[in-house]
């Protein structure tokens, strides 16, 4: 870049000098004439004795310029008509400048013979030229500036607005398409070291992606493996709840069995989630009949506080596992927050059943309700001293859309979860 602008300078500078010369020869190729003085007398000498034929003036001073005039100011001879345009008389003729010469026999006026200044024809002449090579000079240059402007655009402007384009995509993610490296860029180097970063930068991103999927599939892993000692300490509990005849120890190990309840709803809910991330989340639905829903709700209502009404006939098209996590999240969240009555309700709407589920508990507040199928959240006041995941509701919420249904959550009259099951 500098090496050219060096060049470019270097340029202009000889194409000045160059115009500074031609000018300056033009200028001094001007020379101050003088009046011939023998001319002039011979002239006018020429005019008086060839006054009756004025025409041969002309054959005896080819390519002077003269105009002679009558006493009366009718013209005699006129050598050019674009030269003595408009004059007709000595006040004419002095007002550009001419010179104005008598011409008499004794004391009889016989006409004015006018020529123009030697001194002023060379300097309109100089000035014409000065003129013409001024204009082609200022030509070249501006040519010069164009093309230099024309270069600049191609070589710089352009390969910095791609770099800028680029810097662009990079910024927005876009980390697979490279930035071509065209001949003669200036900003070679530069650009290959901006490709070689986007390069990096994938490379780097393509690490993270695949550390975030090791520590994703660790979670799964985990949360898989810790499901079967928690369902072990279940079993436990519930044998020893029978053994044992202490009402006190079979308080505490009734209380384990519920801690570990909450512990397998948890790693269900890590496992689930841990699944959605990796894109294995899946669900199979099939035709089944309504009646299973009764038995899911019988299964996940460990503590006997649900008061179900009456399934109705039909046919649903569900993933009948998915679904049973999808209830067992719902009760286990009343059972957490509200511990109260849970009534269950079933109706058809348009090509749906509706599965009512409902609590008497506080609720959530309405702002919230939106929110509560986010990933993570957390209710700001119910779950304020309560453990969990915040993924019950998130992953019920995914899994119904999955099987094409939807979960809709509302608060009248306690926490309202209402589920659309899609009929087949």
């Amino acid at each position: 870049m500098k090496q050219t602008f060096s060049k470019f300078v270097i340029a202009e500078t000889l194409v000045l000098i160059f115009a500074l010369i031609i000018l300056g020869i033009t200028a001094f190729s001007y020379r101050n004439r003088s009046v011939d003085a023998v001319m002039l007398n011979d002239l006018v000498q020429t005019a008086k004795e060839h006054i009756d034929d004025p025409k041969a003036l002309g054959d005896e001073f080819p390519g002077e310029n003269m105009l002679f005039l009558s006493a009366d100011g009718q013209v005699l001879y006129q050598s050019d008509e674009k030269t003595f345009a408009g004059i007709r008389s000595v006040y004419d003729a002095a007002s550009k400048d001419m010179l104005c010469m008598p011409v008499a026999d004794g004391d009889n006026f016989l006409g004015t013979l006018m020529i123009p200044q030697p001194a002023k024809a060379d300097y309109a002449h100089v000035m014409r030229r000065i003129f013409w090579i001024t204009g082609l000079i200022m030509m070249l240059i501006i040519a010069s500036y164009l093309s230099f402007l024309w270069y600049i655009n191609k070589n710089v402007i352009r390969p910095f607005r791609r770099l800028q384009e680029f810097a662009t995509q990079i910024a927005q993610g876009n980390l697979d398409e490279p930035l071509l490296i065209e001949q003669n860029n200036m900003f070679g180097l530069f650009t290959e070291s901006f490709d070689i970063m986007r390069e990096q930068l994938r490379d780097s991103k393509n690490r993270e992606i695949a550390l975030k999927m090791k520590e994703k599939e660790l979670v799964a892993s985990l949360s898989h493996d810790l499901q079967s000692p928690v369902t072990g300490i279940r079993v436990i509990c519930e044998l020893l709840e029978v053994k044992v005849e202490d009402a006190y120890v079979r308080g505490k190990i009734e209380n384990i069995r519920h801690k570990t309840d909450e512990m397998n709803v948890l790693l269900s809910d890590l496992l689930s989630s841990a699944l959605d991330d990796l894109g294995e989340l899946n669900v199979h639905v099939a035709e089944v009949t309504s009646d299973v829903i009764s038995r899911l709700v019988e299964e996940h209502d460990t503590k006997k506080k649900v008061a179900a009404g009456k399934v109705p006939e039909c046919i649903l098209l569900i993933d009948q596992n998915r679904l049973s996590q999808v209830i067992g999240n719902i009760i286990g969240n009343s059972y957490k927050y509200a511990d109260t009555q849970i009534d269950v309700t079933y109706g058809f709407k348009d090509h749906y059943l509706e599965m009512t589920i409902r609590d008497h508990g506080e609720g959530a507040p309405e702002e919230e309700l939106p929110l509560l199928t986010n990933k993570f959240y957390r209710g700001k006041k119910r779950a304020a001293d309560k453990e969990g995941s915040g993924l019950g509701l998130y992953i019920s919420s995914e899994l119904m859309k999955k099987m094409k249904g939807q979960l809709i959550l509302s608060s009248e009259a306690g926490f309202t979860v209402t589920l659309l099951l899609p009929l087949a």
